[in-house]
């Protein structure tokens, strides 16, 4: 059911950004989009992403009302990017909002309801804004001519792509350092591989403008923190565990009370 929800998310935002840009997509003269090229009327795209979004409510709701409404305001934030913050300094925060909540989603959803850490929650939002940067540099021209002036824009691409490198970096760093203990050969090998692939990220660009190397190097980043987190993050089903057996344990404590 959480796939079912986060897919059904994705397709909703995918779709309705897709809609809320088309306009933009044909004054740059995008061609691999369907809706630039006119292959998909934008009614169509439309009623698809409510029809995502309209299954994403239940789906999210089946993991309990407080982790679906946790889920619910990540997939409602995510077209206020295209809707409204694409032309501010703010551009960042939407993918920071959107990409937050999603753990909330999933330990919520765990035995015992356990809310997440905060080391957890800022990861999380690091990768959204660490994600925002770099996927933006390759139209960035093009976008600037459309009167665009979202953060990256206004950086310009060799701040961007450092502010990217070093959001993405803490965010492999916060699940390896954050939880408690030490992070082990895995964490400390997966902080190596992030610090070489941050470095690389921060080198002078392509030699093509509309190069995805800073892109794909963010990709590759962002793999290397959800590993990590999936290698710290057992820590978190154990707490929702225990909390879930202290919870029965006091229940069946307080029968026995009143027999």
């Amino acid at each position: 059911m959480v796939v079912l929800a986060l897919l059904s998310g994705q397709l909703c935002v995918g779709w309705s950004n897709d809609v809320i840009d088309a306009r933009r997509g044909i004054r740059a003269g995008r061609h691999d989009k369907p809706l630039t090229v006119g292959t998909l009327a934008p009614s169509s795209a439309a009623a698809a992403a409510y029809a995502a979004g309209a299954a994403c409510v239940p789906l999210s709701l089946a993991s309990g009302p407080v982790a679906g409404a946790a889920h619910l305001t990540a997939v409602a934030t995510a077209p206020d990017y295209n809707a409204a913050f694409t032309r501010t300094r703010w551009s960042w925060f939407p993918y920071a909002l959107a990409f937050g909540p999603l753990p909330a989603f999933v330990t919520l959803g765990l035995p015992g309801r356990p809310w997440p850490p905060a080391w957890l929650l800022t990861a999380a939002a690091l990768l959204g804004v660490g994600a925002h940067l770099p996927h933006v540099l390759p139209d960035i021209e093009a976008d600037t001519a459309c009167g665009v002036r979202g953060l990256p824009h206004r950086l310009g691409p060799a701040r961007s792509r450092a502010l990217a490198a070093l959001c993405l970096l803490t965010a492999s760093a916060t699940p390896a350092l954050g939880p408690p203990g030490p992070p082990g050969k895995a964490g400390w090998a997966g902080l190596a591989a992030a610090t070489g692939l941050a470095a690389a990220a921060v080198l002078p660009r392509a030699p093509h403008p509309d190069s995805r190397q800073p892109f794909l190097l963010a990709i590759a980043l962002s793999v290397i923190s959800l590993i990590l987190l999936l290698l710290r993050g057992s820590t978190l089903r154990c707490s929702g565990c225990l909390l879930h057996e202290r919870a029965r344990s006091a229940k069946s404590h307080r029968r026995q009370h009143r027999k």
